[in-house]
Order: C-alpha cells, then sequence, then structure tokens
C-alpha cells in the first residue's frame, strides 16, 4: 500500500529581505536633544517666540527646510533662510549625540549575514557624513541618501533611489525607523517597514501606520529578522 504523507524538512534559511534601509536620527543615533537644543538656539537667535519641545522633537525625520516650514508656518522666506542658517550653526558647533548602545553590533550582524544595508534620512549631505565618519558607520553602508539631495520624507523618493541604485527589488526592502514619516514611505515605496518607538514618535502613532512590527530596542533587529526567515517547507514523500 502506498501512503502518501506530508512532513516538514527543514532548509536552510531563506530570507525574505535584502535590504535593510535605517533611517538615522532617533533609530541609529540617540540625537533627540542635540537637535532640540540646535533648533530651540536658532529660535532665540532671530528673536522669536520658543516653541515646545514636542512641537520641535515632532518634526525630526522631515528634511530641515520641510521641518523648519512646519514649525513657523506664518514666517516669510527671509526668516526660514535665517532658521536654517542658525540651526546649521549650533548643530555643527556642538556635539551632544551618541548611537543608541549595541546599534554597531547590529550593523556588523547583518553585514556578516549578507544584508545590503542603506541609510535614508532627513538629514543634509554634510551632517551624515559627518557622523558616519565620527562614528565608523559609513563602511556598513552600501548606499545613503539625504533630503537635500532628492524629496524629503514621507515622499518615497529617497527610498526609490536607494532600491534603484542597489537594483532590489520593494518586495525584499526593510525600512526601519522611529517616525510616522519613515513608515509613510516604505508605504508609498511599496516597501515593507519595521518600527522602533525608542526614538520621536510614540508606539501608538507608529502602530496606527501598520508596520510589520514594533522593536523597543534595535539590539532586537537581529533576532526579529530570523523570525522572519522560512525554515521549513511542506514536501510530499511517498512511502511504500
Amino acid at each position: 500500500m502506498t501512503l502518501l504523507v506530508t512532513k516538514p524538512v527543514t532548509k536552510p534559511l531563506t530570507k525574505p529581505f535584502h535590504l535593510i534601509v535605517f533611517d538615522w536620527d532617533g533609530t541609529l543615533m540617540d540625537s533627540e536633544t542635540h537637535i532640540v537644543s540646535s533648533m530651540e538656539r536658532a529660535i532665540a537667535d532671530l528673536n522669536l517666540p520658543p516653541l515646545p519641545r514636542t512641537s520641535l522633537s515632532n518634526v525630526i525625520g522631515l528634511g530641515l527646510t520641510e521641518a523648519i516650514a512646519r514649525l513657523l508656518p506664518d514666517e516669510g522666506a527671509e526668516t526660514r533662510a535665517g532658521m536654517v542658517e542658525r540651526y546649521r550653526h549650533h548643530y555643527f558647533t556642538q556635539d551632544l549625540s551618541e548611537p543608541f548602545a549595541g546599534a554597531e553590533e547590529v550593523l556588523q550582524e547583518l553585514t556578516r549575514q549578507g544584508y545590503l544595508l542603506a541609510v535614508a534620512t532627513g538629514k543634509g549631505r554634510r551632517g551624515l557624513d559627518s557622523v558616519l565618519a565620527s562614528t565608523g558607520f559609513g563602511k556598513y553602508f552600501h548606499c545613503t541618501r539625504c533630503s537635500e539631495e532628492t524629496r524629503s520624507k514621507p515622499h518615497p523618493q529617497m527610498l526609490l533611489e536607494i532600491m534603484d541604485v542597489l537594483d532590489v527589488a520593494p518586495g525584499t526592502t526593510l525600512m526601519v525607523g522611529d517616525t510616522e514619516y519613515d513608515l509613510q514611505m516604505a508605504r508609498e515605496a511599496g516597501a515593507a517597514a519595521l518600527a522602533v518607538d525608542y526614538g520621536v514618535h510614540e508606539r501608538d502613532r507608529l502602530l496606527q501606520c501598520n508596520p510589520l512590527g514594533c522593536l523597543d530596542n534595535i539590539q532586537r533587529l537581529p533576532g526579529w529578522l530570523a523570525r522572519q526567515s522560512f525554515t521549513t517547507s511542506n514536501i510530499t514523500a511517498e512511502l511504500a
């Protein structure tokens, strides 16, 4: 008698993602204090009314021009340009940022596993290049994009350009970020999104964007990725 049965057969791990794109501020770098402080000093330099710190932190992740437009909707172009100049002055004359604990170890492990890594950030090129050099993280990334080189988040162009340069399909791309702007960008680009809730936007706000998950620590990322991999497949075996 011939009996057909289905049994699981272990197979090598199959990664569902080939490319992992990181936001920078609030995802890999603990820079909220630095950014907000620089904004506050720029506002004071221009003798503008102070803004709540929550308003200042809320625009982190946008390009600088877009962020200032949201903060100062009633101000003219000259004042906004002055804000950009003073913000950059204060940002580059103080250094209050550090990578989140374990961030480099995560990048090392993902590199070892063969993932392509990239950065999509609202930072300017000067700021990103500076911090990539100071942290030594530059060697881990195959591509980086800044808001001044393309469209600001949540527009998908930044992510689309990264995928095009690295020749990776949206279906195998994962965007990791701490703001709704990151998650919206991923959705519009057709990529998957994973939220982290230790940065700027709170967990409930992030979950409204329907990410695949929400991590409370960057060090959990390799384990989360491992759980997304397919380890078994069902095959039909013929037993006599």
